[in-house]
């Protein structure tokens, strides 16, 4: 066990650094903007939605990248998992074109549709028009950081986001302050810190590639083998962001402060979900690896370890979250009305954490196994359940932490699906070929 648990350690803790600096970009953009005013917190919440959710829902170029990399790699066939990588990469190019393209086109619409009035509209779409450029970007990191992590290379996703982040903080700060162009200063900055990262983590594929003799130019058949293997874990992540949506639409029909509070306690739940995330990164990369070397026993033994290692993580967290509440709130926010929404809500999620460890490590293993199409339809029947209670929410008007008491049922549910496939041995499908 002790192997094991230096394997995790080694995958989750440079993965973890590279994973929380992902949302500190938003938790950095949400600090600066929320001294601006409620109503340009309110306008960011409205947007960062529309934005996380559409790549969010492309998430799987990270997730599909790294158990396929990973399982080649398991498999002793090196060319074939760069290959399969730069695959991955050409997808995230097409796919970021097509939809910056719709984002620009839809912002107006989408923004009015989240927003809790006009003056709240009007500021998210300024953001939206500008940050819609980072969505290539954005997609391309996801695909090269995905293929990094198959071929167990953490340092250059982490030392490429830590810059990044740096750069978006400076170029944040400057603009929006120093320049007074608010909401649009912002995404500017988040625009040019993207790219940064994705023309630098791109480069290092593309020379990985060479190195092993794969060829980087487009492929249709590895670029529709990348997509087509997406698909189950689009459906999958689809049904994870339609309920972060629906609750920021019942947020905002509860008014500016709730929606507010709203936007802080997403963007912890973000960070907290990135810190878990590395736990479910190592159970991807080493569950690709040993179904793909044909070793179920090991690959049995390393789901019981990161069940332990989910839930210790969860509990950690969710400890140091509810010490600190009051302080992080502040962190965002002095408007009181704000504050004395989201203090409450922030004990809700940090109650939910160790539940949450459970999932995101279970998650982990079964995308490392390639278990997509599972996954996929779990997804459909925890958002049958969830929605129905974040809509009562909001008919009723009642307090925003029942909101969240709400996503505690989402966290259980996906649990107890996520609990009962494990325990099976249907997922667990040994080679190369998934």
């Amino acid at each position: 066990m002790k192997d094991v648990d230096r394997r995790i350690v080694a995958i989750s803790v440079p993965a973890f650094a590279a994973l929380v600096s992902e949302p500190l970009m938003l938790v950095a953009d949400t600090a600066i903007v929320g001294h601006l005013g409620r109503a340009e917190l309110a306008g960011l919440a409205a947007a960062s939605t529309v934005l996380t959710t559409v790549v969010g829902l492309c998430i799987f170029l990270a997730y599909g990248s790294t158990a396929t990399v990973a399982r080649y790699q398991g498999a002793g066939d090196d060319r074939r998992a760069l290959e399969s990588a730069v695959g991955g990469v050409w997808l995230a190019a097409l796919l970021g074109v097509a939809l910056t393209a719709v984002l620009a086109l839809a912002a107006r619409p989408l923004a009015t549709a989240l927003s809790s009035s006009a003056e709240v509209a009007d500021l998210a779409h300024e953001y939206l028009v500008v940050a819609a450029a980072s969505v290539p970007a954005m997609l391309l990191v996801l695909a090269a950081t995905g293929a990094l992590r198959g071929l167990l290379d953490l340092r250059t996703p982490l030392v490429a986001m830590i810059v990044a982040n740096l750069v978006n903080v400076v170029l944040t700060v400057t603009f929006v302050y120093g320049m007074g162009a608010g909401l649009a200063g912002a995404a500017l900055g988040l625009v040019l810190a993207q790219w940064l990262a994705a023309i630098w983590l791109c480069g290092i594929v593309v020379r990985r590639a060479r190195a092993q003799q794969a060829s980087v130019a487009p492929r249709l058949a590895e670029v529709i083998t990348a997509a087509t293997d997406g698909v189950p874990l689009l459906v999958r992540t689809l049904t994870l962001r339609a309920s972060l949506v629906l609750a920021t639409v019942v947020a905002a029909s509860l008014g500016d402060a709730p929606l507010a509070a709203h936007q802080i306690a997403t963007t912890v739940v973000s960070l907290l979900a990135f810190a878990l995330d590395a736990l479910a990164i190592a159970g991807q990369t080493l569950t690709g690896r040993t179904l793909g070397a044909s070793d179920a026993a090991g690959t049995r033994a390393l789901t019981r370890r990161m069940i332990g290692w989910g839930v210790g993580a969860g509990a950690l967290f969710g400890l140091v979250l509810a010490a600190a509440s009051p302080l992080v709130a502040r962190g965002f926010t002095s408007d009181e009305a704000v504050l004395s929404t989201v203090v409450p809500t922030l004990l809700v999620v940090a109650a939910i954490q160790p539940l949450s460890g459970l999932v995101f490590v279970l998650d982990g293993v079964l995308i490392g196994a390639g278990d997509g199409v599972f996954l996929a339809w779990a997804g459909l029947v925890v958002l049958a359940l969830y929605a129905p209670a974040a809509l009562v929410v909001g008919w009723l008007g009642v307090s925003f932490t029942w909101l969240w008491l709400a996503y505690g049922l989402f966290i259980a549910a996906r649990g107890a699906t996520l609990w009962w496939r494990q325990r099976g041995e249907a997922w667990m499908v040994l080679g190369s070929a998934r």
